[in-house]
């Protein structure tokens, strides 16, 4: 087997290593926790997993013995009496190998629930950290719209005292107050995007939707290294699916054999108790016969006879075909992690060189061409209309640039899901290499 399963049913299920990364953000990772202990979808699947782990005692215990009770309603005589009642007690018996197969099975199958636990925890994980970057995107945003009000409303107060003064248009103040009505506008519209952003963090934490939650600050942005060989081994040895889906394998086999087993006859091993009430005739109370009254013993040894082959021909036909269909799956999910994987690392490095253009490049380019034109503007020298268009393309860039961030965190929080381990990587050990 891949894992010593035994060992993994007597480790206690809180004692999981850290697979996820809160970037030093003590407020993600308090999320994260009472997420995950919280999480209705979360406890379902614990449950789930320990309903698994015992069916393996059920499964390799002998079968209740059969106690049996039998009275005659005419009694038979015999030599030494009249026989009234037998009790007899039976116990059947698998066949060598049987119980101990069906314990395999058991076993590998709750293994395949703890993965799916684990894989339901990662996803709780991942929903929580992009709700949380959404927060944190939308209260950045907030921050940055209600400094853009704050600068058209210095502009609104300049363009009237221009115009108080005959030097500037009316036309400039109505426009400047449309601009700042729109930049109200866009308030409006981040606060509710924050309210269903509340609700989806507050319901993965088993919360009420309208709890508020505090604004958000801007989580650190790690540098990475998208070295696609490592994460692909990764994904295929760490990502919990990808070891549900190879255990499932291991599942399948183990009934291929016990399926084989089924040939062969169950034991069955009896005693029996006949109790005899003695002659009860004239000639047997005159003359007693040697052991009269004595009671009868018994002992039984039977099997049963497996003759009808064909059941379990298709028996043995289904579990290789559940075995081939595991290989399949498995397969499957390993394509689908290394299709993860590749979409999620180049989205990565493009958002990365964004970033960067907009830091170095564009960002201060806008806030250059905006210090420009409110010069301009104050010597008279150019209109609302260029200061205008030069402080939308500044907002553009300061909400472009918060929204590549954003994306940027909640790639890492997509790669870390599809990888199943934390990322960027820590202490990432290798496991056995699979086929």
């Amino acid at each position: 087997m891949l894992r010593l399963l035994g060992v993994w049913l007597l480790l206690p299920i809180a004692a999981f290593a850290q697979t996820y990364a809160t970037h030093d953000d003590r407020d993600l990772a308090a999320l994260i926790e009472e997420a995950l202990a919280r999480n209705p979808s979360v406890r379902e699947a614990f449950s789930t997993y320990q309903a698994a782990r015992r069916r393996v005692p059920q499964v390799t215990t002998l079968p209740d013995p059969t106690l049996a009770l039998t009275q005659y309603a005419r009694t038979p005589e015999t030599r030494v009496g009249p026989q009234t009642t037998v009790l007899s007690l039976t116990q059947r018996f698998p066949w060598f190998g049987k119980l101990s197969d069906q314990g395999k099975v058991a076993a590998t199958q709750a293994a395949v629930y703890d993965e799916l636990y684990r894989a339901r925890r990662a996803e709780v994980i991942r929903q929580v950290k992009l709700a949380y970057f959404d927060l944190s995107y939308i209260d950045r945003a907030l921050a940055i719209t209600d400094e853009e009000r704050k600068l058209l409303s210095h502009y609104e107060t300049l363009a009237q005292s221009r115009y108080s003064q005959g030097f500037g248009l009316q036309q400039a103040v109505v426009k400047l107050q449309a601009e700042i009505t729109r930049v109200l506008n866009r308030s409006r519209e981040l606060m509710r995007q924050r309210v269903d952003a509340e609700a989806v963090l507050n319901t993965l934490r088993d919360r009420p939707p309208h709890d508020p939650v505090a604004a958000v600050e801007d989580p650190p942005r790690p540098a990475v290294e998208i070295d696609t060989e490592t994460l692909y081994r990764l994904g295929r040895e760490r990502r919990p699916e990808a070891t549900a889906a190879f255990l499932q394998i291991e599942t399948e086999e183990k009934k291929v054999h016990l399926a084989r087993r089924q040939y062969f006859p169950d034991f069955m091993l009896g005693a029996s108790w006949g109790n005899v009430l003695g002659r009860r005739d004239e000639l047997g109370r005159m003359s007693p016969p040697q052991g009269n009254g004595k009671d009868v013993y018994s002992v039984t040894v039977g099997v049963n006879l497996p003759i009808f082959r064909s059941k379990y021909d298709a028996g043995v036909q289904e579990a290789a075909e559940r075995f081939s269909a595991s290989r399949e799956a498995y397969r499957g999910v390993v394509n689908q992690v290394e299709l993860s994987v590749r979409s999620i690392g180049f989205r990565l490095t493009t958002v990365e060189e964004q970033v960067a253009l907009f830091e170095r490049a564009l960002l201060p380019q806008a806030e250059q061409a905006l210090r420009s034109a409110e010069a301009a503007y104050s010597t008279g020298t150019t209109g609302v209309l260029d200061l205008l268009d030069s402080e939308r393309v500044l907002l553009d860039a300061r909400l472009g640039l918060a929204r590549l961030e954003t994306d940027y965190m909640k790639g890492l929080a997509e790669m870390e899901r599809a990888i199943g381990t934390a990322f960027p990587l820590i202490g990432s050990a290798p496991l056995e290499e699979r086929p």
